[in-house]
């Protein structure tokens, strides 16, 4: 990705000055973001030639473009302004004023307590809320102190959580509160005098939560809960196929239900750890705004399987070399729901040119675009010279759309062959979530028994069941919680 970077700033460079003949005005200080941002969308936004303010020719000159971006009060307000419709078409785009805090999430650091939860309203009363933990990640504070998953809360500090006061409550500037504990009561939820305390801390994430293997008959299946494609944990990633290669597994379920996404270069390994017969054939490929497109090799906007994972920091130095573990599946299962996105949706998109893939769970986000990370600097690279030290603002926008090997995708999501949520206990008034990794989950049973008896459609809770929508999933509330990125490397 060196190379096309080097690309996106020959362009730029090109294109706004190709047609001036007076001297290049000096960009104020009190703009300069401003210019960055601009000059970022211009050079690789994926709908810049939707966006009339961001034309080649819209300017002739820096003075011009400096006239545009200070009439803009803030980065954020120049951002959004060329956005090509706003949360409508181009629902992922971001700006950052801390690009070391979007570095970090990429990589499963953030500041937490452990606890995700959904948020649902009472069934008799539409203004009180209460939470329903669906996840508690390992090592953090909350499963230190004990929380678990179906657990059931309706007040912070004492307070009862609201529609109206549930973002201070739960989203504030306070690193620490007591959650207050409930009985579930068919949806009603009463305060059963059970605290917890907790503590938000900078935590990293091991995505690569839950490994096993179930022997059920003739069948030998592995069992992967993997929450995010982070590069960090790569290794961690391809540790757990080597067990899967040692246990010999015959079927391999991999658990996508909380994963948002992440690196591109990542679910390609991913893809190759699945099934190692396709080393060198096509992945993916990507398709990135027409100038870009014109002005780069082809063979750089295609993702191949490999053997190999090679990964690098920001300077180009190797910290990651070893073969990939591979298997040769010619089908896998993965679990999925609407918390399924981006790179996550690449991998189930992407393996379905080559095997048989089957989901089960509810429709994924459709989410087929990608972003790089843009910072102020000469080639807008983290390395790059004259990295601006007066900020530290970044862009995240989104600079192409992904296709597997056939040119296809879905931007309205992946429906399951079995389609079954988590029951939250909506519909029937009990919640039935299980333990995760066990059998006690259905999502998890129902896999196993897709397996086992190749039977969509199983006796016992109806296989179109579907929870009511939360109010709100702390999923959600994590910045770049369904990302997919594509890293600073050369391919």
């Amino acid at each position: 990705m060196k190379n096309i970077f080097k690309i996106i700033t020959l362009i730029f460079s090109f294109l706004l000055f190709f047609n001036c003949s007076e001297k290049v005005e000096n960009i104020p200080l009190d703009i300069e973001i401003n210019d960055f941002v601009w000059k970022g969308m211009n050079a690789s936004y994926y709908w810049q030639s939707d966006v009339p303010d961001l034309a080649d020719t819209r300017f002739s000159n820096q003075r011009e473009l400096n006239n545009f971006t200070s009439s803009f009060n803030t980065p954020e307000d120049i951002f959004q302004a060329v956005r090509f419709q706003p949360d409508v078409v181009d629902r992922f785009s971001r700006i950052v004023d801390d690009y070391v805090e979007l570095e970090n999430s990429f990589q499963g650091i953030r500041l937490t307590n452990g606890m995700e939860f959904k948020l649902y309203t009472y069934k008799g009363n539409d203004t009180n809320v209460y939470g329903v933990v669906y996840y508690v990640v390992p090592g953090s504070d909350a499963e230190n102190k004990g929380v678990l998953r179906g657990m059931v809360f309706n007040g912070i500090d004492g307070t009862q959580i609201t529609t109206t006061n549930f973002r201070t409550l739960l989203f504030g500037t306070n690193t620490s509160y007591t959650v207050n504990l409930a009985d579930f009561n068919a949806g009603n939820p009463t305060v059963n005098g059970t605290t917890i305390n907790l503590t938000k801390e900078e935590f990293q994430e091991n995505p690569v939560a839950i490994t096993k293997t179930f022997n059920e008959g003739t069948n030998k299946i592995g069992y992967l809960l993997y929450n995010q494609f982070a590069s960090s944990f790569d290794a961690q990633l391809n540790a757990a196929f080597a067990t899967f290669q040692s246990e010999n597994i015959t079927d391999l379920i991999i658990d996508l239900r909380y994963n948002g996404g992440g690196s591109v270069r990542t679910a390609t390994y991913l893809a190759s750890m699945i099934n190692g017969t396709n080393t060198g054939k096509l992945f993916s490929q990507e398709f990135w705004n027409e100038k870009v497109m014109k002005a780069t090799n082809p063979a750089l906007f295609l993702n191949n399987f490999t053997d190999q994972i090679v990964n690098t920091d920001n300077n180009g130095t190797i910290i990651l070399n070893e073969p990939i573990n591979s298997l040769s599946l010619q089908k896998i299962y993965f679990i999925v729901t609407d918390d399924t996105a981006s790179a996550s949706e690449l991998v189930i998109n992407g393996m379905s040119a080559y095997i048989d893939v089957n989901l089960v769970g509810t429709k994924t986000v459709g989410k087929q675009v990608g972003s790089i990370t843009i910072y102020d600097s000469d080639n807008y690279r983290r390395n790059g010279l004259n990295l601006n030290p007066n900020h530290t603002y970044a862009i995240q926008p989104i600079v192409l759309e992904i296709k597997n090997a056939n040119g296809e995708n879905n931007p309205n999501g992946y429906i399951p062959n079995i389609e079954l949520a988590e029951d939250f206990g909506r519909d029937d008034d009990t919640i039935n979530l299980g333990v995760l990794g066990e059998k006690s989950d259905p999502l998890l049973d129902r896999t196993i028994t897709f397996i086992t008896t190749g039977g969509k459609y199983l006796l016992g809770k109806s296989s179109f069941s579907f929870e009511e929508k939360p109010m709100l999933d702390s999923k959600i509330m994590q910045p770049f919680s369904q990302e997919m990125y594509v890293e600073n490397f050369k391919k």
